[in-house]
């Protein structure tokens, strides 16, 4: 479940480094008139998914979720506007992209049970499921360097084993290209065919990459190795001579070596101080795209291939560039920016004219930006020494002395990283009134690989403590009343405030789970088939079902409600895959034994997380409704 996250600078951010002293951000003396915003207009903001440039490069495609409903739009590359071109109500639908003629492909599952399907879309507006089943997943993998193909794996064979297939764009047929023997995730393929690249995950500090001759038949590895380091592959080049291999072998950080096919020689490509989350080349092979995880930010580095050297980009906006898509012709790209208090705008962009053209701004233009908090990124010693980094989100307008209540939100994963991106959730919160810190306990990703393994076979042991030493880092700021600072996350996070709640009952004032694990032992065994060998590194990472259950019973909170006494708001999707509905069931059932008050909204028609904009509009709405009756509202009656 750890996962490197998407990728370039937020100009201006707050870089705190706070030891044992604990020295807090300064405090303004001067209250700022903030308006106060529902969340109807919080969630007015333009969620995107996916993006690409027409063949001709006069058309830009995205899907977002504007109406409600992920779905796709079209509009012209100099601006204008959008125009939607599917009509669906119920499930997501997220661009993958043009074929070479004009056609459109794209995805979308079934009410967010993950069983994604490809589909194409004709220029008169004709859709077919290319990859019918009711049972497989399917994910697509790129068209083929000289775009007379298209590249997906699929489950259909072996559940938990994705083959590769190839689909030729003139007969809509397709071939399988790489049988998956299990254990193996497909990549890259090269730009002659004859090769595939794959990575081999052994644990999840752990993984080879290989190189599938589909002539010969032969697998060969790649990356020998001592110790554990981890390999993954790239991609190849685009005259097929070097594949791209990012590892973090004698580093604490991944950075990208290349290796040459015909020689086995490697040379170091491109290395940072943090990780190297993405390296590519464009179609023609002028740009080489650098993307550094720069300490929750997204720093975003265009290089010049022949020379070396940085691509100044002009007129491109501050903040954190992602989703950058250069067209075949490298005259013409578009990519997102977004920053923690602004959310993603898309743009266009010309390396002729050297024009930057806004074209869809995401933010909701009834809130005033200015309104908005900036995330600050600071660092705190935890239990032991070792340092916590974390993003605290304080609000506008505080009166000198005031003490307001406070949410740690905790990331999912395990290993995963909150980063400076935007969330309307927290700027929602944050606009109430709450000062929120986003904790990146032991076990993030993106400071390196001895923190990043920190939290293995001790979860809801160490990183739970580290939330607790950041409860005493916000008790210690002089704005926040110690009384009421709660807990709040999803997914693994939401484990997390089970964890909380059962074993450290009296740290946390309340607790809000969004798609929570209650039950390691039942979600271990209930992991989907599709998963393959990340089950294995889960297995080696939080525990074995059947050769620890002891325990993973022991850290389970489905085993320990009796000790929980605190308020209690669950959140759950009915389809969810990874955490099955009854996980929240329970939870909800045991807790309410004890008298406590619990709060239980579900959601029929999501899975694991929100696609759908009606259906967050209700999440955080309640979320804001539990905490004003149980945080704020009891702090108003402490103070009459």
């Amino acid at each position: 479940m750890k996962h490197a996250l998407p990728l370039l600078t937020l100009a201006g951010m707050l870089l705190l480094n706070i030891g044992s002293s604990a020295t807090v951000p300064p405090k303004s003396t001067k209250p700022m008139a903030v308006k106060q915003y529902t969340i109807e207009q919080f969630m007015k903001t333009i969620r995107f998914g996916g993006a690409d440039l027409s063949p001709d490069e006069q058309t830009v495609l995205f899907s977002s979720n504007q109406d409600g409903v992920f779905n796709l739009y079209e509009m012209p590359f100099a601006g204008g506007t959008p125009k939607q071109i599917t009509q669906s109500k119920t499930n997501a639908i997220f661009a993958l992209g043009y074929l070479p003629d004009g056609r459109i492909l794209y995805s979308s599952d079934q009410g967010g049970n993950e069983l994604t399907h490809i589909y194409l879309r004709d220029q008169n507006g004709t859709v077919t499921d290319l990859t019918p089943s009711t049972t497989a997943k399917f994910q697509f993998s790129g068209l083929s360097h000289d775009r007379k193909s298209f590249y997906y794996q699929s489950n259909a064979r072996k559940k938990a084993a994705y083959d590769l297939y190839e689909m030729d764009l003139a007969t809509m047929t397709s071939r399988m290209i790489y049988e998956n023997p299990g254990g193996i995730f497909p990549g890259d393929v090269s730009p002659d065919r004859r090769y595939v690249a794959l990575t081999k995950p052994i644990t999840n500090a752990e993984s080879d990459v290989y190189l599938f001759d589909t002539q010969a038949k032969t697998t060969q590895l790649l990356t020998k190795h001592t110790g554990e380091v981890d390999n993954s592959a790239e991609g190849f080049t685009p005259d097929g001579r070097k594949i791209l291999i990012s590892t973090d072998e004698k580093s604490e950080f991944k950075h990208v070596k290349a290796y040459d096919l015909q020689t086995g020689q490697t040379t170091v490509l491109d290395k940072a101080n943090w990780d190297i989350m993405g390296d590519y080349l464009s179609h023609k092979g002028t740009y080489r795209v650098v993307s550094v995880n720069n300490d929750a930010r997204t720093e975003l580095r265009l290089i010049d291939n022949k020379t070396n050297k940085p691509v100044a980009l002009a007129g491109v906006p501050a903040g954190d560039i992602t989703g950058l898509n250069m067209g075949d012709s490298e005259n013409r790209m578009i990519f997102f920016v977004n920053s923690s208090n602004a959310p993603a705008s898309l743009y266009s962009y010309d390396f002729k004219t050297r024009k930057v053209i806004p074209l869809v701004r995401g933010i909701n233009p009834e809130i005033n930006p200015t309104d908005l908090v900036q995330g600050q990124v600071l660092r705190y010693k935890s239990f032991d020494g070792m340092e916590v980094p974390a993003l605290l989100y304080k609000p506008k307008g505080l009166r000198p002395g005031e003490k307001r209540p406070a949410m740690l939100f905790i990331h999912g994963g395990p290993g995963g990283q909150t980063r400076l991106n935007y969330s309307g959730q927290i700027q929602y919160l944050v606009n109430a009134g709450y000062v929120i810190l986003a904790v990146n306990n032991r076990g993030s990703s993106g400071y390196g690989k001895t923190f990043y393994a920190a939290d293995d076979r001790k979860h809801g042991e160490a990183d739970l403590r580290d939330c607790v030493e950041s409860k005493k880092f916000l008790a210690q700021t002089g704005y926040v009343d110690p009384a009421k600072i709660g807990i709040m996350g999803g997914s693994y996070g939401g484990y997390m405030v089970l964890a909380g709640l059962a074993f450290t009952p009296d740290e946390f004032a309340v607790g809000v789970d969004i798609f929570g694990v209650a039950n390691w032992l039942r979600t271990l065994n209930s992991m989907p088939e599709w998963w393959g060998p990340q089950r294995e590194a889960m297995f080696k990472e939080i525990g074995h079902p059947k050769a620890d259950s002891v325990a993973l019973y022991n850290k389970s909170p489905l085993f320990h409600t009796a000790r929980i006494k605190k308020p209690l708001l669950v959140i759950q999707g009915a389809n969810d895959p990874r955490v099955l509905k009854i996980e929240s069931d329970e939870i909800v059932a045991n807790v309410k034994k004890n008298g406590i008050p619990v709060e239980y909204v579900t959601f029929p028609d999501e899975g694991h997380g929100f696609v759908k904009k009606e259906n967050e509009i209700t999440a955080y709405k309640a979320v804001r409704e539990f905490l004003d009756k149980y945080l704020l509202a009891r702090q108003t009656a402490a103070r009459l």
